[in-house]
């Protein structure tokens, strides 16, 4: 079972359609979750939202994520959610140029989320913000819109993707597959 985690964006119905084509799920809203939610999980997506990281009080969110820092399920931060995990690992946000096309997304760091993927991929972009790599991850992927597209915490199963997969097609739905295959392993 994976715990989508939604954060208000319109694409988190995309992410659970993928979903469900491999595992059950079950969605909560952010502001809903409580910890007792993890029960009988074997890992969690982490959607995006129409929030923007430098202009609001990220306290309360990271609030309710703080049990990343400790948990061994795996994670998948999406948009939103990939900038929060690296908020909690001490990353910091920073404006940027709205993206919000297809960007070529280049992996240079071996990944089993980019299983199966070519190491050069077009990802649908949807953001205006980015995140430094927090000290205790890997950066995976770039492009030449956001230094960090995608980036792994060097110990556990927490990932980060800045694109969003839920509407990349094809390439898209493998990482997303690729992650539940982390979850059931």
């Amino acid at each position: 079972m994976i715990l989508i985690i939604d954060c208000g964006s319109n694409k988190t119905r995309l992410i659970e359609d993928i979903v469900d084509n491999y595992v059950d799920f079950k969605r909560i809203s952010l502001l809903d979750f409580e910890e007792s939610a993890l029960s009988n999980i074997n890992g969690v997506i982490i959607s995006g939202a129409p929030i923007l990281i430098t202009e609001v009080d990220t306290e309360p969110y990271l609030e309710k994520l703080k049990w990343i820092k400790e948990t061994t399920l795996p994670v998948l931060g999406i948009c939103f959610g990939h900038q929060l995990m690296g908020l909690l690992f001490g990353a910091f946000g920073n404006k940027m140029k709205a993206c919000r096309d297809w960007e070529e997304i280049e992996v240079f760091e071996e990944s089993d989320l980019f299983l199966r993927l070519p190491i050069e991929l077009e990802m649908m972009e949807d953001h205006c913000e980015s995140i430094s790599i927090p000290p205790e991850f890997k950066l995976v992927a770039s492009s030449d819109a956001c230094i960090n597209e995608a980036m792994e915490h060097n110990e556990r199963k927490l990932f980060g993707v800045q694109f969003h997969p839920e509407v990349s097609g094809n390439h898209g739905s493998v990482l997303i597959e690729n992650f539940v295959n982390i979850c059931l392993k």
